[in-house]
């Protein structure tokens, strides 16, 4: 029995280290891709639908949208893996499943607005639903993410209230999602690069 509660005292001690600390299984390069990879997913957008209007833009729009999620996540969870691989041990595994439980409510919530949201036919609250979400999700884990994380999370909120609450914006237009995720992707893993560096140079 002692052995038994000791065991689980070491394992909830490991736990509450890892959410202060930082998780190093965070790509730069990774969350450059995917705000590269929502710009250009932007540009595709202009092309074919600038603002959609009918069903069948909105359906595109989606379509354009989720695949770049699936693209986004593809690099970001392929770098986790990959680093795993390399880092392989009990602190990694406890690190990998406190952040991953921090941020899991605010995925499943974004999922089930956007599918909520296209089942009503309601896509202009997407894009602003997203943004909190992710804000909501970054805030969670500012913890493990490095110095700066707090605010680019204030900035997506920022902007996925505005999105949802100003009047006359379209929240569908081909720059909106560029200028938020495309560009505050960038600079995730631009902060998640400069700390990786300061952690290398000491």
């Amino acid at each position: 029995m002692e052995v038994s509660r000791a065991i689980a005292d070491l394992e909830e001690v490991r736990t509450r280290l890892a959410a202060v600390q930082r998780f190093r299984g965070l790509s730069g390069g990774a969350a450059f891709a995917s705000g590269i990879a929502a710009i250009v997913s932007g540009a595709i957008q202009a092309a074919s639908i600038p603002s959609p209007v009918s069903a069948a833009d909105g359906t595109r729009y989606i379509t354009i949208w989720i695949a770049c999620l699936a693209c986004s996540l593809a690099v970001n969870y392929g770098a986790i893996v990959l680093w795993l691989g390399r880092h392989w041990s009990v602190r990694s595994r406890v690190e990998l499943k406190t952040v991953g439980m921090t941020i899991l409510p605010s995925v499943v919530a974004g999922g089930l607005f956007t599918a909520a949201f296209v089942a009503r036919g309601e896509l202009g609250l997407l894009p602003g639903t997203w943004c909190l979400c992710y804000a909501l999700g970054l805030i969670a884990s500012r913890a493990m993410a490095p110095p700066g994380i707090g605010w680019v999370a204030a900035l997506f909120a920022a902007s996925g209230t505005a999105l949802l609450f100003a009047p006359g914006i379209n929240a569908l237009a081909w720059w909106v999602m560029p200028a938020t995720f495309g560009i505050g992707q960038i600079v995730i893993g631009i902060l998640v690069s400069r700390d990786a560096a300061l952690e290398t140079a000491r």
